[in-house]
């Protein structure tokens, strides 16, 4: 196998190759999704790595609006569950580490900035997180990010966030100082507005897992809502208990029950049944056992990720694989040597998510772009280039990126396979036809990091360019709107801005207050008897018992 590294996009695909520098009318947006494994990263490490992400496809000097970060186990779970302050210290390396790169890339195209001069080229936005998956928000001029609505869900263990999703929804304008000044005085009349919805989430590991991982997405759908649905729906009166168990979330409706009650139906029927995809019109019709007017189904569905005017990208370790079982003694591993028979685009075809992705069955109507790079899971790395899959490169003193090569090897008990992913909502067709110009996201690079010391993952990262359209143009089309409007019927079954795929769980907000309740119990439990510091806190608190015990004797 050759060595590993970030590997080149093939000119057949959308990527672009250059980059003027972005015009009032599009968003420039860097995603990228890294499994911590609960360590620090090494800021110098990940920050040249980024810098290398930047300038890929990139003109020089240019650097993204926005940059997010959607990291799984980005801290040990005791740390995750008690909150942000024990957070802070690893969501300030990925700060550290973007601004270094960011500095850098402005350094190469304009030449170092005098004894440090000027502030630093990002700035944190909003941190949130879910356990242990956080969502980190970057933006090069802060006051174009107008409105900010977070969301959150888990579907670990009791519903805690050992595995979950966390979600921010922004207001992204190009009537900030920076974009002003570009547009000179007709600044406020051109401003444009557009909403971003950024997913964070980490599905349900083990290769035989591939039913939990559609069901947590189908959880995702209808429990990640930027607000709770029974307050905005104040009137109307849900029944069921928000404190039972979570519901299940199949979207088959109707047809789970008479499969579960009937016994005489063939078993190979009922598997059929319950794979079709989720779309479909009467999906929702009896499931809120309320009768609800048709603008309280629009109000539940702009509440989920499924907003009807805006955009959606997800990203996340979502757990993927290439096999429902694990690999036998002696399987022939995905290789880096394109002059192999084993060579990793081989092995795209078994990939778990885009065979449910086109089959309907998660991830509705989302895009992802072509996969040039090689399996990001899952990594032995070793402590020198001794049996390391990369031992020539490693001897050989070998540098990615100014960062010295780290041995590595597959482990020999899973499959190496593409879990860590960012995905995207294009623009719906209705979109462009209310426009002169033909809209769509487009796609600069999608790419991976090389080895990281710290992780058996590798990041991935994600870079586009996202027109900015306004609700108007995003809204779907109604009949009133004559040809345009006919269309309608037909776009229900194939777009979820039209019918969500699964419908919105009005009791999610209720169980996630009691799941939070019961990550803070587990969070300090786990503080006190598997940390250092906790350790030390109870010991103090000993020997302070015991000392006052002594004193109080005494006197």
């Amino acid at each position: 196998m050759g060595r590993l590294t970030s590997s080149p996009l093939s000119p057949s695909t959308t990527i672009t190759t250059a980059a003027a520098a972005m015009g009032p009318s599009t968003l420039d947006l860097f995603i990228l999704t890294f499994n911590c494994a609960k360590n620090l990263i090494n800021v110098a490490a990940f920050g040249a790595h980024l810098h290398a992400g930047f300038t890929q496809n990139a003109a020089a000097g240019l650097l993204p609006d926005l940059v997010v970060f959607s990291l799984q186990e980005v801290a040990p779970l005791s740390y995750s569950f008690i909150g942000s302050y024990f957070l802070n210290p690893y969501y300030a390396r990925f700060g550290e580490a973007l601004n270094l790169a960011a500095t850098r890339v402005l350094d190469d195209a304009s030449g170092p900035r005098q004894g440090g001069q000027g502030s630093t080229p990002y700035t944190l936005v909003r941190a949130k997180n879910v356990g242990m998956t956080a969502i980190l928000l970057f933006a090069r001029d802060p006051a174009a990010v107008e409105r900010i609505e977070e969301a959150e869900c888990g579907f670990g263990a009791a519903d805690m966030g050992n595995k979950g999703a966390v979600g921010l929804r922004v207001t992204w304008s190009d009537r900030g100082p920076q974009q002003q000044q570009q547009q000179g005085e007709n600044a406020l009349e051109l401003a444009k507005t557009a909403e971003l919805t950024f997913v964070a989430t980490h599905l349900a590991a083990m290769e035989w897992n591939l039913k939990k991982r559609n069901a947590n997405w189908r959880t995702i759908v209808s429990g990640l809502t930027f607000a709770n649905p029974k307050e905005i729906l104040s009137d109307v009166a849900f029944p069921g208990n928000p404190s039972g168990p979570t519901p299940d979330m199949t979207g088959n409706g109707e047809a789970n029950l008479r499969i579960m009650e009937d016994a005489s139906v063939d078993s190979s029927e009922a598997e059929e049944e319950a794979s079709q995809p989720l779309l479909h019109d009467d999906a929702h019709s009896n499931h809120y056992h309320v009768d609800l007017k048709p603008e309280h189904h629009t109000t539940l569905q702009d509440l989920s990720i499924y907003k009807q005017t805006s955009h959606l990208f997800v990203a996340g370790d979502l757990n993927y694989r290439i096999s429902t079982t694990t690999p036998p003694p002696g399987s022939a591993f995905p290789s880096f040597d394109a002059a192999s028979k084993n060579y990793f685009p081989a092995f795209l075809p078994r990939d778990q998510l885009t065979q449910e992705r086109l089959a309907g069955r998660a991830f509705h109507g989302m895009s992802e772009a072509p996969i040039t790079f090689g399996p990001t899971y899952k990594y032995d790395v070793l402590n020198d280039a001794e049996g390391a899959t990369n031992e020539a490169a490693v001897r050989g003193g070998a540098k990615p990126n100014g960062v010295p090569e780290v041995p590595w090897r597959f482990a020999s008990h899973r499959w190496p396979g593409w879990c860590d992913r960012v995905l995207f909502l294009d623009l719906p067709e209705w979109a462009s036809g209310r426009s002169s110009d033909k809209k769509a996201i487009t796609v600069r690079a999608y790419d991976s990091f090389p080895v990281l010391r710290s992780s058996d993952h590798r990041p991935v990262f994600l870079r586009v360019d996202v027109p900015i359209v306004g609700p108007e143009t995003m809204r779907p089309p109604t009949p009133e709107e004559g040809d345009e409007g006919s269309t309608t019927a037909s776009l229900k079954s194939a777009d979820p801005r039209v019918t969500i795929p699964v419908p919105v769980d009005v009791h999610a907000w209720e169980r996630r207050a009691a799941a939070r309740n019961r990550e803070i119990l587990v969070g300090w439990s786990a503080f006190f008897f598997s940390t250092a510091e906790g350790a030390l806190i109870m010991a103090t608190i000993l020997a302070l018992t015991v000392g006052g015990w002594w004193w109080l004797r005494g006197w």
